[in-house]
């Protein structure tokens, strides 16, 4: 494992300058350098919260029953509405009387700062366990409190709101403060020290979003609150060896594969979490930033965006190539992608970023705060935005690069370019994710294999856009439940091979498993052909199952050759996933401006000329998951073209879509 971090372990001051952290400007300047519209927005939903408050209707109510709901039912959803909404309130009361400065919000939240330490457990229902993978426990211990994704959010919001209002705060009680730094001590700061959590890092154990997500969290918490020097350097050394330990699992070419929505959970936490450490630190780990590692694992999201940077004139898309637990509607960029960006050099990332953020309605900008909010909202993310707007609201080809070249030096000197890249064919060979922009054509291609973090069985499938409207697709993941991540994960029909643009033969469907992998993957400019067979079992007597993808301007081509290992007659049904009704006349399938032509060589397609109603099945799946809906507001359908093999063994499929 390289000590990326770990190598400045025995170099750290003896002092840390807690003064230097970014995104805390000065009460007296604050909302001055806010643009208006921004500071209306928060100053009007922060007043619909008071009143709802005043009301009684604001504080959402945690029982043990809620909390029980995961244990009995799976449930997951029930009782974090009501978790994150506390949450959400009291961010937003924090930031609009940080900016007023009027004392008209701090009564409520002196309340919500004691309903939040006063809370049994800060970990959710679905993480309440002390070893990973183990079965979680009904409720939390009090007396053994554990360090999950929202325990460290949690600290890291109160240890915020202690160095924003400390003062306001004690002029109510300094029993208001001195209660959230004895809650952090014994619920943060105490088990980091002296615990080991799966997400800390062990040798070769895989990590994930997990370990920068939290390690950003606490080292806010140990920042932000008084805190012994020598407890601060033993935290900054093991949050050094934990992002090395997640840093190990990256390949050089940066791909997150767990998919966009993860990369702001990890690729964008390993950001701030390197921030924090340059700047207490006094800069000792800046160079960490010139890496092309570093610098590879920032420009992914512009990668997987559908139609690159945009910096073509095209409209800007809605929609990333989705791969693993992540929705193709994976949000809008903005403040901490442009940040990044600055700090590795990337152009491309910044005006994607600014792009993005020029795109988004304020609520967006404000990654979905409001009144009525009932998710994670992380308050430092919240004070990044509004220090990051007017730069973001004016930046253009030739603004805001200043920083960006310097950083672009500073890479020069550490052995790589700068320069802002390209898009139109990238392979993320530690993945195994190809990507195609041609023409009116966006197309990526997974090969890899089926042991991912947020893993589905998708090895071979394609995702494909024309005109930025999505053609075939990926559906992305329902509501996390208990079975998500349970031995029973692959029962959910989005996790399924035969829910993606795959085969399935004689009946079987992809296994899941990091030795389910394609093999003899090549890939070219405009194609990739890998032979997808090791990933069903072996019951379906697959020799080889080669698939060539191919793009151009003038559309995709998808060749399948299956050989099997015995003359026994074999059924290959091919799935197709779509997002708006086909129609279908022959051996075409029309679905938008999309059309999509299939045949069979070396067999017989079923859908024979006259037949093809009875011979291709329709499936129309309800999208009533609240989850999936955030993408797809009506039905997905999927396409089943089935073919029997008359000359047994050998099989070819061809599509052609334009």
């Amino acid at each position: 494992m390289e000590a990326i971090f770990y190598r400045y372990a025995d170099k750290l001051p003896p002092s840390f300058d807690v003064s230097c952290l970014p995104a805390f400007p000065a009460a007296g300047t604050f909302r001055e350098s806010i643009p208006a519209y921004l500071t209306d927005y928060l100053t009007h939903e922060a007043e619909k919260a008071a009143e709802a408050l005043e009301a009684g209707t604001g504080w959402s109510v945690l029982l043990a029953s809620d909390y029980l709901r995961f244990s009995r039912d799976g449930n997951r959803v029930h009782f974090e509405r009501r978790y994150f909404k506390r949450r959400a309130i009291l961010t937003l009361l924090t930031l609009a009387e940080y900016m007023e400065g009027k004392g008209r919000f701090i009564g409520h939240i002196a309340d919500g700062v004691l309903l939040l330490c006063e809370e049994s457990g800060w970990q959710l229902p679905a993480h309440n366990s002390y070893r990973r993978d183990a079965p979680q426990l009904p409720l939390p211990d009090a007396a053994l409190p554990v360090i999950d994704l929202f325990a460290a959010e949690t600290a890291a919001q109160l240890a915020v709101i202690d160095r924003l209002l400390r003062d306001r705060l004690d002029a109510v009680s300094p029993l208001l403060c001195m209660r959230i730094r004895a809650e952090l001590e014994k619920r943060i700061i105490r088990p980091f020290l002296t615990c080991h959590f799966w997400w800390m890092g062990n040798g070769d154990e895989p990590m994930c979003n997990w370990t920068p997500w939290i390690i950003q969290n606490v080292l806010l918490t140990a920042f932000l609150t008084p805190q012994a020097d020598a407890d601060r350097r033993e935290i900054i050394k093991k949050a050094f060896y934990g992002l090395d330990c997640f840093l190990k699992d990256y390949g050089e070419d940066g791909c997150c594969s767990e998919g966009v929505e993860y990369y702001r959970h990890a690729g964008l936490c390993l950001f701030n979490a390197a921030e924090i450490l340059s700047a207490v630190t006094g800069g000792l780990t800046a160079a960490v930033f010139s890496l092309p590692k570093i610098r590879n694992i920032a420009e992914y999201v512009v990668n997987m965006h559908v139609g690159g940077d945009s910096s073509d004139g095209r409209p800007f898309s809605p929609w990333f190539f989705n791969f693993a637990d992540c929705s193709p509607a994976a949000g809008m960029s903005g403040c901490r992608e442009y940040r990044f960006g600055k700090r590795t050099g990337s152009r491309r990332l910044c005006g994607f970023a600014a792009r993005s953020w020029k795109e988004s309605s304020v609520q967006e900008k404000l990654l979905g705060l409001s009144a009525g909010c009932e998710s994670g909202c992380n308050l430092f993310y919240l004070l990044q935005v509004l220090e990051s707007a007017a730069e973001l609201d004016s930046y253009g080809p030739t603004s805001g690069t200043t920083s960006v070249a310097e950083a672009e030096k500073a890479a020069a000197a550490a052995g790589r370019a700068g320069g802002s890249g390209c898009s139109d064919s990238i392979f993320y060979p530690s993945v195994g994710v190809s990507i195609m922009n041609r023409g009116a054509y966006s197309l990526a291609v997974k090969s890899g294999g089926n042991g991912d973090s947020h893993n589905h069985n998708d090895t071979g499938s394609l995702i494909l856009y024309k005109d930025g409207k999505p053609l075939l697709i990926d559906a992305g993941v329902g509501s996390y439940t208990k079975q998500t991540f349970s031995a029973d994960r692959y029962a959910i029909w989005t996790m399924q091979s035969s829910y993606h643009n795959l085969p399935e033969i004689d009946g079987l469907m992809q296994e899941a498993g990091a030795e389910f992998r394609a093999r003899d993957v090549h890939v070219s400019g405009d194609s990739i052909t890998q032979d997808i067979a090791p990933c069903y079992a072996a019951g379906c007597g697959l020799a080889s199952y080669v698939r060539t993808v191919s793009c151009s301007d003038a559309g995709v081509s998808v060749r399948d050759r299956a050989a099997f290992t015995d003359e026994r007659p074999h059924r290959i049904v091919l799935n197709l996933m779509l997002c708006e009704k086909p129609v279908i006349a022959g051996n075409v399938i029309s679905a938008g401006s999309g059309r999509i032509t299939f045949k069979a060589i070396g067999g017989q397609a079923a859908a024979a000329p006259g037949t093809a109603e009875a011979a291709i099945g329709v499936e129309e799946i309800a999208v009533d998951d609240e989850r999936l809906r955030r993408a797809w507001k009506g039905s997905l359908y999927r396409v089943r073209i089935a073919f029997s093999s008359e000359i047994r063994g050998i099989h070819e499929i061809h599509i052609e879509i334009t």
